[in-house]
């Protein structure tokens, strides 16, 4: 199965993680070069416990700079944006907006009103990546992504230690692909520069018991 057989530049990457996801992201960001030609914005659902500077962290595995964006932050490329802590990021005429709005999914940031407005900014030049984590939070917004045009990967669930978020995007909605995070770096740069990714058809399964659409 091929993805982007149109051969569209993907150059807005939005990534969502929760539960066991900074590992994933760790190992995405290091397989991305100092040249990535794309910009990155990522949520990642924080422990109150976690009192580390997670940029700090992912930066340490990445040739890109990693940064929690100020509000209207220009969107760059070969920079990834790290939602701060307790701040949901959106994406706004090029722009990072971050805000105190509501919590989605019990948590803020989410990664839901990230994914829905990258879908509604960017449509078609947007991937959405959905790794590691516990319920239904991303699954919304990678609709949403898919509905204006662009792409919607997640990690393979076998081997993400909280399966639940990748897999509820897989069993309720037609992802492009389901890849190992060792994978997921290639396939994003190949999209980025308007290339196109081969992978296997993703499998399906039951529908899960979950309400879409679920906030609080």
């Amino acid at each position: 199965m091929l993805v982007n057989e149109e051969r569209i530049r993907r150059d807005l990457v939005t990534i969502g993680a929760s539960a066991g996801g900074v590992e994933g992201l760790c190992s995405l960001f290091s397989q991305l070069a100092a040249d990535f030609p794309g910009a990155i914005a990522a949520v990642v659902h924080r422990s109150p416990l976690f009192g580390g500077d997670l940029a700090a962290v992912l930066g340490r595995t990445t040739a890109l700079a990693v940064v929690e964006p100020v509000d209207g932050e220009l969107l760059q490329p070969q920079r990834i944006y790290l939602a701060p802590r307790d701040m949901h990021m959106v994406v706004e005429d090029g722009r990072v907006r971050v805000n105190r709005g509501p919590k989605e999914h019990h948590t803020r940031p989410a990664v839901d009103p990230l994914f829905s407005s990258a879908a509604a900014a960017d449509g078609p030049g947007v991937v959405g990546v959905l790794l590691s984590g516990g319920g239904d939070d991303g699954l919304r917004g990678l609709i949403a992504i898919k509905a204006a045009g662009g792409i919607s990967i997640v990690q393979d669930p076998a081997e993400a230690r909280h399966p639940s978020m990748p897999r509820n995007a897989i069993v309720y909605h037609h992802v492009d692909a389901v890849l190992p995070v060792g994978r997921i770096g290639a396939a994003l740069t190949a999209l980025a520069k308007g290339g196109s990714v081969e992978v296997e058809a993703p499998p399906t399964g039951p529908r899960p018991s979950f309400s879409l659409g679920r906030r609080a």
